[in-house]
This record gives C-alpha cells, structure tokens and sequence, in this order.
C-alpha cells in the first residue's frame, strides 16, 4: 500500500470518529444543562443511534453497495451531515433540535461501513493493515475530547453555564464538511455487487437458522441484554461527571478510548489462553464492576474510582463486543458469516441499546432530585445488578467450546 494511500484511510478514520466522539459523548450534559431536556428526552436524542443501525444496512445493502462508488456516498452523506450538526447547533430547544439528531444519525450510521468498505477495497493483507488504519479513528475520538476539554473549555463549570457546548455541534460541523469534501479524493471503491438483494439478506435474517444452535442461541441473547447496561454508560456517563463536579469530563472520558487500543492489544493472548467463554465472562463482570466504581466513587475522596469505571472500557467492549464478533464469525462459516455479523449489529447496536437506552432514561428520570441533579449512586446500582444478572446466566448456560482467533 502506498503511503499516500495509508494517509487518506488514516485521515478519513480520524475524522469519522472526531467527529462523532466530538458531539456524541457530551450532548447528554448539553441536554440537560442548555436546553433543559429530562431523562426521557435525552433517551430519545441517544436512541437514534439505534435507529440509525436499523436504518443504515438499507442504505448500504439497497444503494451503496449496487448503484454508487462507497467513497462518493461517504462524500455525500458527511456534506448532508454538516448541515443537520449547523442545524443542531443553532436549535433553542428540544423539540428543534431532536428531528435533527435523527436525520443526522440516519446519515451518519451507514458512514461506520463505508470507510471500512474504502479502507479494505484497498488492503492487501487486511488483519495486518486494517488495526493500523482504525487505531486513527481511535486516537479521533480522544482529540475531540481534548479539544473540548483541554483546548477550548467548552464543558469546564463555566462554559456548561455559558452554554457553550454548543460550539461542538460547529466544530462537529466544520469537521465532517472536511471529510465530505476530502472522501471525493479517496481511492475508487465501486460497487461490490449488481445483484438484487432480499431485505431478509440486508439485515442478516438468513443466519436466524444459526439460532438453532443451543450455545450460539444463548451468546444471541445475551448479546441483546448486556446492550442494555451498555446503553446507561453511553448515554449518562459523561452527563453523569459533569453534574458531580467532576472537571473537563470529555477528556475524562477519553481515557476509555486509550483504554480500549491496550485491551485491543492484549485481546489475542488472553482470548487464546483462556478461550472464548472466559474471555467474554470478564467482560461481562467489568460492566457490573464499572457500574459499582461508578456508584460509590465521588470526584473527590474516591476520584480514582470514577477514572477505573471510565478505563473498564476497554475490558467492557472489546472483551465482549470484539470477543463476539470473533465467536460469531467462526458459527457462521463462509456462507452466512456476513449475514450473521449484520444480524448480531442489528440486534445489539438497534434493538438491544434502543431498548437500553429508554431504560435509562426512564431510570435518570426516577431518581432525579431537581432538572439538573440526580441520585447517581442509585441509578448506577441498576444497570451494575442487570449486568451480573446476564453474567450468572451466561456462565451457568453456555457451555465451553473451542473457538479459533483468526487474526
């Protein structure tokens, strides 16, 4: 692969996920604090990240992948969401700015594909040079949060109160109108095929067959299920620091996203030594943990508690999520191994986080003392016990089997 080729996949992935860590982590406290949304709204707000992984394989599946070059769709697409994150910007109030949170994750969503369909339409050896693409989104994502936090102070005390959170919408907006324009520049990634796809092909309904399987039907739902806690994290952890006084918490959170290249790294040693069912195991336990730490911990005597809750990340996803996929890929075979990866995204990322995130906002909403503060240590102790519950399941239902790690 030509360098120059290694730097355009590298810069389009630094600014997919900068852009979406730029907005997506802080809006909860945008919510809350600027425009005055409850716990149900602001589920509302998160939730069309499912709804856009519902909608996104149509996009891909029917349009992308038949009719149009991915880089040109991923041009068009990142210009349609400059425009809705200027809107998002300049909405006064919830009902404003809601319709446009939808329309730009329906956008966005199908993006998360398409740079990865750019990305491997040019790799020779794609388990070698892919991580050394994707780790650029990563390091994306921890730059907004220090642009956010350390650069510009838009989510210190005084700029939550001045309301300037609402600069990351812009910043947000400046950031995909650059990549829009720059994905026309990409390598030609045409169309991957010219026939004629069922719906029950796009959303990955021809692996249900693999549901048969006793092990795989278990992992399936337990999947579902721990989207559920998942769904607390993302769309109150950051919402959750900043309402305790906790400083620069974009930044904060960002230390997840560090944690989640390590745990990357040591995911192949610990998933071939121990196997897949223990590997998963520990990732189901670091969401109960982290919720604990998160309970307990205060941004003042046990500080250290909350930045443990925020460095699980890396156990909590890739033990589990990246763990699955692996699991998934190997049940499947070469025959259904796409279909069963789009059905277990869209039973995770859409139904299981669409579903989570309505129980957390109605949780939020419970224990809410006033419009801007809440029982934290309460609302914590739920997705924390929802978590074991799923972990005791597993561990007493599925049975251990051999899974090969394909690198």
């Amino acid at each position: 692969m030509k360098k120059s080729t290694y730097f355009q996949l590298s810069f389009m992935m630094f600014l997919e996920f900068f852009i979406w860590g730029g907005w997506f982590v802080t809006m909860g406290i945008y919510l809350t604090n600027t425009l005055g949304s409850d716990g149900g709204e602001t589920a509302m707000a998160y939730s069309t990240q499912s709804w856009g992984a519902i909608i996104a394989p149509f996009i891909i599946g029917l349009i992308a992948d038949r009719y149009f070059n991915a880089e040109r769709i991923l041009g068009v697409l990142h210009l349609v969401g400059a425009v809705l994150m200027y809107q998002l910007a300049n909405a006064e109030s919830f009902d404003a700015f809601y319709p446009y949170v939808l329309g730009y994750m329906i956008a966005y969503m199908p993006t998360l594909a398409l740079v990865n369909s750019v990305s491997f339409n040019q790799l020779s050896d794609p388990s070698k040079q892919f991580p050394r693409i994707r780790v650029w989104g990563t390091v994306g994502w921890i730059i907004a949060g220090i642009c956010i936090s350390r650069i510009f102070l838009w989510d210190s005390e005084s700029g939550i109160a001045d309301g300037l959170l609402r600069n990351t919408f812009l910043m947000c907006a400046i950031a995909s109108a650059v990549l829009g324009v720059f994905s026309f520049t990409l390598p030609k990634t045409p169309p991957s095929s010219t026939e004629r796809a069922s719906i029950s092909t796009i959303l990955g309904l021809d692996a249900l067959k693999l549901l048969k399987d006793r092990n795989f039907l278990i992992f399936f739902i337990a999947s579902v299920l721990i989207c559920i806690p998942l769904a607390f994290y993302y769309q109150h952890a950051g919402h959750f620091l900043g309402e305790v006084g906790v400083d620069k918490p974009a930044e904060k959170m960002a230390i997840g996203q560090f944690s989640e290249v390590f745990f990357m790294l040591l995911l192949p040693f610990f998933f071939m030594r121990y196997g897949f069912k223990k590997t998963i195991l520990v990732g189901m336990l670091a969401w109960t943990v982290r919720y604990l730490l998160f309970a307990y911990g205060d941004p003042d005597g046990m500080y250290f508690m909350l930045l443990i809750g925020i460095a699980l990340h890396g156990i909590c996803y890739d033990f589990f999520f990246v763990s699955g996929q692996i699991y998934t890929d190997s049940k499947a075979g070469e025959k259904y191994k796409s279909a069963a990866q789009g059905l277990i995204t869209l039973a995770t990322y859409g139904v299981g986080m669409l579903i989570g995130f309505w129980i957390a906002g109605k949780t939020t909403d419970a224990f809410a003392i006033s419009e801007t503060e809440h029982t934290w240590n309460q609302i914590w102790l739920y997705p924390a016990a929802f978590a074991a519950v799923v972990f005791v399941l597993f561990a007493l239902l599925f049975k251990n089997e051999k899974v090969e790690y394909q690198q």
